[in-house]
């Protein structure tokens, strides 16, 4: 795979195309697992700063990928990598959507339902530890990542203020 990066990039994404539950967020950990430390596609600090833009940007999550296709193998790297992680989740879900509708209201579908929601939470809670231990922040990105996250559940407070302020607390506290 080393001497054909695209077909490295594929074997990597279309897989984790079709275990995004919950979304492309659900994938990052496993993702930074394969790219940093597997692989040695990216320096922590590179992963971090292609997830940085790609969340900026508007769209998928899963943008990133599209960065790290870049990253390994230019222009052809970036659109092997961003076919490979939304073509093989699009087709599943085409024909899972098909086979959803005429089978409404079947134990089966609301047990799938219903496992599929703490897989998809427990997912995210580890590309959020993934993310918060790469990110370097120290104990203060852990206490700024708690704070907004309460803040977000229990107050209606906007996300641009909760951003102010992280900002605001790494600028006083972090330098």
């Amino acid at each position: 795979m080393r001497d054909n990066p695209l077909l490295a990039l594929l074997i990597l994404f279309a897989p984790l195309s079709l275990v995004s539950v919950g979304g492309g967020q659900s994938i990052v950990a496993d993702m930074h697992h394969q790219v940093v430390d597997l692989h040695g596609w990216m320096t922590e600090r590179e992963f971090m700063t292609a997830y940085a833009i790609a969340r900026m940007c508007p769209g998928p999550s899963t943008l990133v990928v599209t960065l790290i296709g870049y990253h390994l193998a230019g222009i052809a790297g970036a659109v092997v990598a961003t076919l490979a992680i939304f073509v093989p989740s699009s087709a599943l879900v085409c024909g899972m959507a098909h086979l959803w509708r005429r089978q409404t209201g079947a134990p089966w579908q609301r047990a799938v339902e219903r496992g599929l929601i703490p897989v998809a939470a427990g997912m995210i809670l580890a590309t959020a530890y993934t993310l918060l231990r790469a990110a370097e922040g120290g104990w203060l990105a852990i206490v700024v990542a708690f704070a907004s996250a309460g803040a977000v559940m229990f107050t209606r407070w906007h996300p641009l203020w909760l951003l102010a302020v992280g900002c605001g607390a790494f600028l006083l506290l972090a330098a």
